[in-house]
């Protein structure tokens, strides 16, 4: 058990419509006694997919404690609803670049001689190796650069209230924590500040929850077990902010690892000071 990402239903304002069910793939709601309900922390991943379709607003991603999220247990789940809803499951994962639990999807389905829908199939993922015509559409929503001055994104969602921290992707990476700013800032963000990390933004002064941003660091550096943490702010005085959560959460972890602190130009974008912190 430990904290990550997951759903909270306010009782109060649903309205029992269950406009939100269908679009939980993983089948982790229900309606009961006329109010949508969570039945199980293991098959919430996190993502909010059922979060937009609430016209009352009742539904919110939180972080709490909360059981891990497991794979091969929702993919049971989500397989007695039929080859649709293993699609929808699918395409949900590969929309948020969730490259480990799509891997874990596949191999399930295989394991278990389940067909594979056709746009996630061997053959499709080798037609969009690099170099080859791609023929269906791409089982990850976020791809490495393709040419020069390219993007090197390479996880979706960024923002960090959006995502989870314990996520497969940041699972031992180099974690980018950037101020929303900075991208629009310096004209090579991805080349010279991106590329090989993972992203997390943030604004330190207009976004709520700071300690909410703290406890997800502090979840990357602990049960992610993350390499490294830059931090990349502006030449302004609320940017300062965002370093010190981050050493706030680093200070809170069990785990000990290196914290880079970048600062930018107002004026070029250029780097005024870069150092261990």
């Amino acid at each position: 058990m430990g904290k990550r990402t997951i759903i909270s239903i306010d009782e109060e304002k649903c309205n029992g419509c269950g406009l939100c069910i269908p679009n939980c793939p993983e089948g982790a709601m229900q309606l009961i006694d006329g109010k949508a309900r969570l039945i199980s922390d293991l098959f919430c991943d996190g993502l909010g997919a059922c979060v937009g379709y609430c016209p009352e607003g009742a539904i919110t991603l939180t972080e709490r404690e909360a059981e891990p999220y497991d794979e091969a247990k929702t993919m049971v789940n989500i397989a007695r609803q039929g080859a649709g809803t293993i699609k929808a499951h699918l395409e949900h994962l590969s929309s948020h670049g969730e490259r480990g639990y799509l891997a874990q999807a596949l191999a399930w389905l295989t394991q278990e001689g389940i067909p594979v829908p056709q746009e996630f199939s061997p053959q499709a993922a080798t037609a969009r190796a690099p170099g080859k015509a791609a023929t269906a559409p791409a089982a990850t929503a976020v791809a490495g650069p393709t040419a020069p001055g390219g993007s090197a994104l390479s996880n979706w969602p960024i923002q960090l209230h959006l995502l989870s921290p314990t996520a497969p992707r940041f699972q031992g990476a180099d974690v980018l924590l950037s101020a929303d700013c900075v991208a629009h800032a310096v004209g090579s963000f991805h080349s010279s500040m991106l590329r090989g990390k993972t992203l997390a933004i943030a604004c330190p002064k207009l976004d709520d929850g700071q300690e909410v941003y703290r406890e997800k660091i502090t979840a990357m550096i602990d049960h992610a077990q993350v390499a490294s943490l830059t931090v990349v702010m502006m030449q302004v005085p609320c940017c300062r902010g965002l370093l010190a959560v981050a050493q706030k959460a680093r200070e809170q972890a069990r785990r000990k690892i290196p914290l880079r602190a970048v600062i930018v130009s107002i004026e070029d974008g250029s780097i005024l000071m870069e150092q261990e912190v």
